[in-house]
């Protein structure tokens, strides 16, 4: 039996799991996967190990093993770390789980997640769904889940980690001012049941509780603000550079021109002063999380 039939066919249960296939689209993932391979398959020839009995000292099948070395499958940290051991490379090997981790993740949510941790302020106005850093797990997969056509488990686990590696943001020694402007729809909606919809709400609240984080309501009410073309995102940083990105706007692709991104801050500002104050939002939110 294959690794791919059994599902597990390893020691610890879940090194074979959803989430660990290589993009074939993600050309440096690909390459660093593919890098990774090869160096773990050098050292176990240096070692002068076949495939499987590699496999039996650090308790994952064959099957797994040629993956990894061909670059197809993503090596786990626990992998590199038996690997590391059981072929004396003296860290080499385990040095590498930063590299793997990071392309783990699709290379657009690597590459947002690269400019949000670059960022000193970012300003989002959501029409739909909470924003991605506002979101719990639970409440990601979920949302994640209704997309069509479905995403297969491995594609679901991928944007599901992705995303929730993005909200080391709020652990940052240099943490940026975060803006956030959500529609009241957004809030209403019980996106995976109303136990998990409960516990999104506490999020919000505890969010809008930091210093650096303003969480702000639109009320369905106030229909008279320039965001009903749907989202929109301002990310400035450091260097007085900036990108930002609109739904109805500039085909939607992100742009970094002065007078685009003025246009996008002018919006943002007026939803801004049309929403809710953060303090009646977390009023409001509040509400919200007493009717459910």
């Amino acid at each position: 039996m294959s690794v791919d039939e059994a599902g597990t066919e390893h020691g610890d249960g879940g090194a074979d799991e959803p989430g660990w296939d290589v993009d074939p689209d993600d050309e440096s993932g690909v390459a660093v996967v593919a890098a990774v391979g090869r160096q773990i398959k050098a050292w176990r020839e240096a070692a002068g190990l076949r495939a499987g009995e590699f496999g039996a000292a650090i308790g994952y099948g064959e099957d797994l093993v040629y993956k990894v070395e061909g670059g197809r499958r993503i090596p786990r940290p626990e992998f590199l770390d038996k690997a590391d051991e059981v072929l004396g490379a003296g860290g080499k090997l385990a040095a590498m789980k930063q590299d793997v981790a990071e392309v783990r993740y699709p290379k657009k949510i690597r590459d947002l997640a690269k400019m949000e941790a670059k960022a000193v302020e970012i300003a989002a106005y959501g029409s739909h769904n909470l924003h991605g850093l506002l979101q719990t797990e639970e409440y990601a997969r979920a949302l994640l889940g209704t997309r069509r056509p479905v995403l297969s488990p491995d594609e679901l686990e991928r944007a599901v980690a992705g995303r929730v590696a993005r909200h080391s943001i709020f652990d940052r020694a240099s943490v940026p001012e975060l803006s956030f402007v959500q529609e009241e729809s957004s809030l209403r909606r019980p996106i995976g049941g109303v136990a998990v919809w409960r516990r999104q709400l506490d999020n919000l609240l505890r969010l809008g509780a930091l210093p650096f984080v303003d969480i702000q309501v639109m009320p369905t009410s106030r229909w008279d603000h320039p965001g009903t073309g749907g989202r929109i995102q301002v990310l400035k940083f450091a260097d007085g550079s900036a990108v930002g990105r609109a739904d109805d706007e500039f085909a939607g692709r992100p742009i970094t021109h002065p007078k685009q991104l003025r246009i996008l801050e002018l919006r943002v500002g007026i939803i801004r002063a049309r929403a809710l104050t953060p303090e009646e939002s977390q009023a409001f939110i509040e509400q919200v999380r007493g009717e459910t």
